[in-house]
């Protein structure tokens, strides 16, 4: 039998940054409930069914992995860990929660639903996965929900008219969304100034992931993605996640890509340092630096997502050319593929509920897909920039040595000056990251803004 209590008995005392979230998030859910409205009728269902999901078991074990909630679920309230739970929503009534919070001494058990955004729900709880299961409307139902781990007594369908009516949308950030990415990248920025502060004390890559977690307050769980620390040449492993417990001899460099999270909503923020007296490293830090910021300063309505990570290749062959390390044009040095030996990765993606957002290479609400530039098979978004879209901006150079081995091989080879390519190898590379949201005028860096606030 489930318990149901009305939304306004559960506000506790609010705190500034509730009240301030508040009428914004009230806002949000009516964008949501538009949405919706919407997806339904375009697909030709009666009720929308989020499922929060639930954890997946070890092969083999009686545990199971980090629960991550399903980021639909975390588009319509900041709940992050109510594994059971379902979102309810009929056009013309208000959205219920239907709250799994399950009698158990084992684990601890989510706390009653209470804040800024209760009143926004009519919320029952229940005490078990299938008493949650039971309460949901019957007919003509979009359940968007993963197929694995499967839900017993309701089948995900997650029909194509509905989410990717709605992944279209998402790529549009309310105010409420974009004060949360706000709060994240502040979060992000005082984790990433500790964790420099740690590199230039001589930490190793653990001591380093250390000092981050406890600026951020945040469990290796409950941050976005898994950090990248790298010290020296780690930083050529774009996805380096290893931490070697043991300091280097040396304290080369240090490229950090690390995020943090607040109520479901990610940030992800890169830097890259040199150690004191490596002048030809830090140099080359701060070109990539400076046409970083070039590109942030591009993220304006109407610009082509595709044509700015394009730019980006010209832009950073000419850093190469510039501290010499090619002996060719920019423009050479993209057309015969020597850029993308030094960049191989995208400019960015968009950022919100999920690090690599979704929608990115949508060509319309109703779904297709914008196939990449030929030859950039990693860019992860390809659409035109538009009011309300957040992306992410990271240009790299790095020294990698089974792309750089292959240009050895080429006619290209006599361009490169591998003395120069020698000596930055043992530095790994440079990345440079922020989070920047498109508005009707100037973009919003959100990331810069989070780092000029701490000093």
């Amino acid at each position: 039998m489930g318990i149901t209590l009305s939304g306004s008995s559960l506000i506790p005392g609010l705190k500034s940054m509730s009240q301030a979230l508040a009428p914004l998030y009230a806002q949000h859910i009516i964008s949501l409930r538009q949405r919706a409205d919407k997806a339904l009728t375009l697909g030709g269902f009666d009720h929308l069914l989020i499922a929060a999901s639930m954890p997946l078991r070890k092969f083999l074990d009686d545990q199971d992995y980090v629960f991550v909630a399903n980021p639909h679920f975390r588009h319509w309230l900041p709940l992050t860990d109510a594994p059971g739970s379902w979102v309810v929503y009929t056009p013309g009534g208000k959205p219920k929660l239907i709250f799994v919070q399950p009698h158990d001494y084992w684990h601890v058990v989510p706390a009653a639903p209470s804040g800024y955004w209760v009143d926004q729900f009519d919320i029952t709880t229940v005490r078990t996965n299938a008493e949650a299961v039971a309460l949901l409307p019957q007919g003509r139902r979009a359940v968007i929900a993963p197929e694995c781990p499967s839900i017993e007594g309701v089948e995900a369908n997650n029909p194509p008219a509905v989410v990717n009516y709605l992944h279209w949308h998402r790529s549009y950030k309310t105010p409420y969304e974009l004060e949360l990415m706000r709060e994240a990248n502040r979060i992000g920025a005082r984790a990433h100034r500790a964790a420099e502060q740690a590199f230039r004390a001589g930490e190793s890559e653990f001591g380093i992931q250390l000092a981050y977690l406890a600026a951020a307050g945040q469990t290796e769980a409950e941050l976005p993605y898994s950090n990248i620390v790298c010290l020296n040449e780690h930083g050529a492993v774009l996805h380096y996640t290893h931490f070697d417990r043991t300091p280097p001899q040396q304290h080369r460099s240090f490229l950090i890509d690390a995020g943090a999270s607040k109520s479901g909503y990610a940030s992800d923020i890169t830097r890259t340092h040199a150690s004191a007296g490596h002048q030809e490293f830090q140099a080359l830090i701060d070109s990539v630096e400076r046409a970083q910021q070039g590109f942030a300063a591009k993220v304006q309505a109407g610009q082509s997502y595709s044509e700015l990570h394009i730019h980006a290749h010209h832009t950073l062959a000419e850093v190469l050319r510039e501290h010499g390390l090619i002996r060719m044009s920019a423009e050479s040095a993209v057309q015969s593929g020597v850029s993308s030996a030094f960049f191989p990765h995208g400019l960015g993606h968009p950022i919100g509920l999920q690090v690599h957002d979704v929608a990115g290479f949508q060509v319309d609400e109703s779904g297709g897909f914008i196939a990449r530039p030929e030859g950039h098979p990693y860019l992860r978004m390809t659409r035109v920039l538009e009011p309300g879209m957040v992306v992410t901006i990271e240009p790299g150079l790095y020294f990698i040595d089974m792309l750089l081995e292959s240009l050895r091989a080429q006619p290209v080879s006599n361009d490169i000056d591998w003395n120069k390519v020698a000596a930055l190898r043992p530095y790994g590379g440079i990345r440079i990251e922020d989070d920047v949201a498109c508005t009707d005028g100037a973009p919003e860096n959100l990331t810069r803004n989070a780092f000029a606030a701490l000093s």
